[in-house]
């Protein structure tokens, strides 16, 4: 595996691997890797020819300078766990590297940044759409791999390649769970044993959503969800939303398309989304 920390290095060793016929995979992330993170690797060795990972914990999408501080950083193990999967380039940049103080950014993303995750963290959605822009620009990928767990994140990201007219074309994959149904996240490390046990409910409301689902309202299952959350131990639910997955938009008709549950909670002082397909059309 190769490993660049500049723009430029790594920009011009895929030009120069370029040619007819191979394509380019891109996996941005911020570290802390897990099976997730790999599985988003295997996929994107499946379906390209040169699979680029990123990591960068990119400041601009942190709200709270303390979170940003306290991210897991354990890059040796990063490096470790992508030789494994025989990932064939890592960027591993500074952030003097990825941003110039001159750097301005904002793009009107239909209000889609200012609703569930972006309510809570106001801002985020610019941060991440400037940084995924300028990742973009650098590795020039023909496919682009995303995990559903972030699901408002791929909308967005989804918006911005539209209104720029990118070339790139985004994959979302599949949620990757623990065998007790926990979404991995690289939060989870932070989780006591016993918070670890109450993070479950999360996974508990999305399934039992998902089976009430063809029989109930929309606002009835929404609701029992919510009231699931808050008499369930050491958790502070902060949204339980069915939404449209095409337009994410909340969700009129069970019959409109595909219908998503998004979840949000504290457990303890960690925040952990989660999110479902509920129906598809």
């Amino acid at each position: 595996m190769e490993i660049f920390r500049t723009r430029a290095e790594v920009h011009n060793y895929l030009n120069e691997l370029r040619s007819p016929g191979r394509t380019v995979g891109f996996v941005p992330t911020m570290g802390a890797l897990h099976q997730g993170h790999l599985s988003l690797i295997e996929a994107a060795k499946n379906k390209t020819s040169i699979v680029v990972c990123s990591i960068f914990v990119n400041p601009t999408q942190f709200n709270d300078k303390s979170d940003l501080e306290n991210y897991p950083r354990p890059i040796e193990d990063d490096i470790r766990k992508l030789r494994e999967v025989s990932c064939d380039v890592l960027f591993l940049p500074e952030v003097d590297e990825m941003y110039r103080s001159s750097d301005n950014w904002h793009i009107e993303l239909d209000g889609l940044d200012i609703i569930l995750e972006g309510e809570i963290r106001p801002g985020h959605y610019q941060g991440v759409t400037q940084i995924v822009k300028k990742l973009f620009d650098i590795v020039n990928p023909d496919y682009a791999f995303f995990g559903q767990k972030d699901f408002q994140q791929f909308m967005i990201i989804s918006l911005m390649v539209k209104k720029l007219q990118m070339s790139v074309k985004l994959v979302r994959c599949p949620i990757v769970r623990e065998k007790d149904g926990l979404a991995m996240s690289s939060r989870n490390v932070y989780l006591s044993e016993a918070d670890r046990q109450n993070a479950l409910a999360l996974y508990k409301a999305l399934t039992r959503a998902k089976t009430g689902f063809k029989d109930k309202s929309i606002a009835q299952v929404r609701e029992e969800a919510l009231d699931f959350l808050a008499a369930s131990p050491g958790i502070e639910p902060e949204y339980f939303e069915i939404f449209n997955a095409e337009t994410f938009q909340p969700a009129a008709s069970k019959q409109e398309g595909t219908i998503i549950a998004l979840v949000a909670a504290r457990v303890g002082s960690i925040r952990i989304i989660d999110n479902m397909i509920l129906t598809t059309k």
